[in-house]
């Protein structure tokens, strides 16, 4: 069992022993401290060993619950205890329970030697075959079912630089049994005869200071490895294919920045174009479509759902209480699919007719990502920044979402390890990740004014996101786990597989977000029927005229976002709005209140109380943002 309850913030040199749940053992620059890195994060203590100056690291992994004692022992060539590394070492492991040893993939036969000491000393232990993608370019091919027999310890193939084969490898670890240490203490022969001390290589002649300390013959180690690696290492000429080179590149830190913002940028192309497809059968990315045809849910509702809710129009009668319920409001004498607001109206069409289609196109997008294998390098990729905001990169996947609709966006913080984790990633979406439908009128009503007043608006909203995740990061309370995922070769993915994977999340939608979606459209209709939104406008009215600089008007526009973004942000259309209005209209639109649908969502995923605090934040972060833009305003 991990010994959770271990205070880390304490002085470790004025603890006797240094005990551990996992040691991490290896020869110097084998990528040991990248390894150690992965697997607890930054929540790291580097002291010096009592009684020497040699330092080493300690640190806490949690994983499946449970959480862990990472140490990080000084590189050392030998077991053999001429000096503090290798005494500290030798301690290190006396202490510890389960032993990662790190071997460079690279120059295997060099590394096996601290390898079968380390066998010797008869301790549960796992073989990372670290720096393997090196390996693989430079045509070296290791068997590691083969090398794992030959060791008799199990053996992992991994890059701590990209996170490749580190989960496996913590299971493997986590998996040893440590109620059955190897009391035989193979690796090497001993001929009978019994252990005494720490068996090692001795280097020196006999008679020194390591006397007492079992002695494994050189020339037989070294056989032993010699033998080891012709069986299990082959080398190859080898040029990196192309395949290869796009791995590398993912993961690099300048070109991975660069295919980051291509794949993106073609996806959300991609995105809109399927979605705007689905909805009214256009064909374009901005501004009209190229090419349409009469397809598209839109075109569906008017045809076969229309005329029957007109002729339910008559029978109820304009202005009855069941008329505005179920049908809505008549716009000129018409329902309109958007405005009308009744349960049967936008009720159906807002979650079927105009966000179904761009979760389909969105999932459809990412589970290409998935499958091909690039989604996990570009979490890796992003690690490094969503820790800035007390994330780990896997969080990008949660936002992604919500950057085409925000429900399934918040309903993917599920993935997230944490309570702390899914409430800032859930408040950040809610705030500053706009969904596909309001960034479809943003683009098409703010950038009949040109290209800028657009980038701005995306602008702002990335500063806000980066502000509030870095405040959250050092305000929110709780553990932040370190990014542990398979990072996976590029593949052709499956479209059977993809097309079950995409039924089964669209279902999955439906069947949480179809019910809260009518839930809501009631509530705020009858809201609306008991005039409760003109109080709300009444008592808004300064926040709204001197704080934020927009007509009194824009209040409507702001509350209707409440329920649709997309149509509120299409009322600032009539009233005359400056480039300077529409600016601070759309961030404010986009931070304040996520749509109905979004904040049950989100009271349901977070619970009561991280709900309100998330609410509470974006209430006071989307006043100061729109008073900044007004005031600070060239």
């Amino acid at each position: 069992m991990a010994k959770a309850n271990k205070d880390f913030s304490k002085p470790t040199r004025k603890r006797k022993h240094v005990a551990s749940d996992i040691l991490l053992v290896g020869q110097p620059n084998v990528g040991k401290s990248v390894l150690f890195s992965r697997m607890t994060g930054i929540r790291t203590i580097a002291s010096n060993y009592p009684g020497t100056t040699v330092g080493y690291t300690s640190g806490r992994m949690r994983f499946a619950n449970d959480i862990y004692d990472v140490v990080d022992a000084p590189g050392t060539y030998s077991l053999e205890p001429l000096d503090d590394a290798a005494k500290v070492a030798v301690d290190l492991i006396d202490d510890a329970r389960r032993i990662i040893n790190v071997v460079d993939a690279t120059h295997l036969e060099r590394h096996l030697t601290l390898t079968l000491e380390l066998i010797a000393q008869g301790k549960p232990m796992v073989v990372a075959l670290n720096m393997s993608d090196e390996a693989r370019h430079k045509g070296i091919e290791i068997d590691i079912k083969k090398l794992a027999l030959r060791l008799g310890v199990p053996v992992i193939s991994t890059v701590a630089r990209t996170g490749e084969g580190i989960k496996r490898l913590i299971l493997t670890t986590l998996a040893l049994d440590i109620d059955k240490q190897n009391a035989a203490k193979k690796g090497y022969e001993r001929k009978g005869r019994s252990v005494t001390g720490h068996p090692h290589i001795p280097h020196h002649p006999a008679g020194n200071k390591t006397n007492g300390h079992e002695h494994i013959p050189e020339q037989t180690v070294w056989r032993r490895v010699g033998k080891v690696v012709d069986d299990v290492q082959t080398l190859h000429d080898h040029h990196h294919t192309f395949g290869q080179w796009l791995e590398d590149a993912s993961v690099h830190p300048v070109w991975g920045g660069l295919v980051a913002i291509l794949v993106l940028a073609v996806s959300f192309i991609l995105i809109r174009m399927i979605g705007e497809f689905l909805i009214g059968g256009g064909i374009g990315i901005v501004g009209d479509p190229w090419i349409t045809v009469p397809f598209g849910t839109e075109a569906l509702f008017d045809f076969a759902w229309k005329p029957v809710m007109m002729k339910l129009s008559g029978l109820l009668g304009e202005g009855s209480f069941l008329h505005n319920l179920l049908i809505g409001q008549l716009i000129n004498g018409e329902i309109d699919f958007m405005q009308s607001f009744g349960i049967l109206t936008s009720g159906l069409f807002i979650p079927l007719g105009a966000v179904l289609p761009y979760i389909v196109s969105f999932y459809f997008v990412l589970s290409l990502l998935e499958d091909t294998g690039y989604l996990p390098r570009l979490a890796v990729f992003l690690d490094n920044i969503m820790h800035r905001l007390g994330l780990h990169g896997y969080a990008i996947i949660p936002t992604l979402l919500g950057l085409g609709c925000n429900v399934p966006g918040v309903m993917a913080t599920r993935i997230l390890e944490t309570k702390r984790q899914r409430f800032i990633t859930a408040t950040l979406i809610s705030i500053a990740v706009p969904c596909a439908a309001l960034q479809a009128m943003i683009i098409g009503l703010v950038g009949e004014r040109g290209f800028w007043p657009v980038a701005l608006i995306y602008g702002i909203l990335f500063v806000v996101w980066i502000a509030i995740g870095v405040i959250l990061r050092f305000t929110s309370k709780g553990f932040r786990p370190e990014l542990l995922i398979e990072i996976p070769p590029y593949r052709a993915p499956s479209w059977r597989a993809l097309g079950s994977k995409l039924w089964m999340r669209i279902t999955g939608f439906l069947k949480e977000a179809l019910p809260v979606v009518l839930g809501a459209v009631v509530v705020v209709n009858l809201l609306y029927q008991f005039n409760v939104f003109r109080y709300i406008a009444r008592a808004a009215a300064p926040v709204v005229s001197f704080l934020w600089g927009l007509p009194k008007e824009a209040i409507a526009p702001l509350l209707v976002g409440i329920l649709r973004k997309d149509v509120a942000i299409g009322m600032f259309a009539p009233l005359n709005l400056t480039i300077k209005q529409l600016v601070i209209g759309s961030v404010v639109l986009s931070m304040f209140f996520p749509c109905i649908a979004t904040f049950v969502i989100m009271f349901r995923e977070l619970g009561l109380k991280d709900a309100l605090k998330s609410i509470g934040i974006m209430l006071i972060a989307v006043i100061i943002v729109g008073t900044a833009i007004n005031f600070l305003w060239p």
